[in-house]
């Protein structure tokens, strides 16, 4: 299959995804790992700034705890903030050079012992202002190309899309309260991924993935169920241990 014939495929299903209701979390988790097989790159993440304008992750082609705490240490330095403050690509930024790890003293070598020699970082900007920054990381030198980048910024469009469709976004205090949503129901769902771990005894890695596959297999959003796990409202014993088979679909 072609890129082109993938990328069709792709836009399709995030046009019948943004539908009345849809779960942003898991939409825009699902966008990251498709701009990470469209782009070539190891890692994508969407980042969004909070009322403090401090970036914190929403989404992540994976939940891998090292991936998480990498973009966690953008709060500060790194490819994201600085697209955040300027407002531009960051594009083709190689890690290993002694310049970068001199301005980013702590995200460069972070990002080496992740494993990530090169970083790209786009912004999701909604009506001239910037909200947000979609990060992808390579574990190979070379760069991505012109067209690779205007597919990423498409994606991180579609992003901002994502993140005001679910009401309309006529005033900037209505912007500010859907964002602020967006930000909270992902620390809900940071702690219930929490609570799921110690319960279950296994990796904050295998107890999002069972978590995920029990929301979608039930229609549930991501968010509401974890608030409920997180309030002690729901019975936790009704997700199979991830130890366990899950049930026929």
């Amino acid at each position: 299959m072609t890129r082109e014939t993938r990328v069709t495929e792709i836009f399709v299903e995030v046009a019948d995804s943004l539908i009345d209701d849809f779960d942003l979390i898991d939409f825009l988790q699902q966008l990251s790992v498709r701009c990470m097989e469209l782009i070539d790159v190891a890692a994508v993440g969407i980042l969004l700034a909070d009322p403090h304008d401090v970036l914190q992750t929403i989404a992540a082609s994976d939940e891998h705890t090292r991936l998480l705490e990498l973009f966690a240490t953008q709060h500060d330095q790194g490819p994201c903030v600085d697209c955040f403050k300027t407002g531009t690509a960051r594009t083709n930024i190689d890690l290993t050079d002694p310049r970068i790890a001199s301005r980013w003293p702590q995200f460069a070598p972070r990002a080496a012992a992740t494993g990530f020699v090169a970083a790209n970082a786009l912004p999701l900007r909604l009506r001239g202002r910037v909200i947000g920054v979609m990060g992808l990381f390579r574990t190979r030198p070379d760069p991505l190309s012109t067209e690779d980048i205007i597919l990423a910024q498409a994606l991180a469009d579609i992003a901002t899309i994502a993140l005001l469709q679910q009401r309309t976004a006529a005033h900037s205090e209505i912007e500010r309260v859907q964002l602020q949503h967006a930000l909270t129901s992902r620390i809900v769902l940071e702690q219930a991924k929490g609570i799921l771990a110690e319960r279950w005894q296994v990796t904050v890695d295998s107890a999002f993935a069972r978590f995920r596959s029990y929301a979608r297999a039930h229609h549930r959003q991501l968010a509401e169920l974890a608030r409920e796990i997180a309030e002690g409202t729901f019975d936790t014993t009704a997700i199979p241990h991830p130890n366990q088979p899950l049930p026929p679909s």
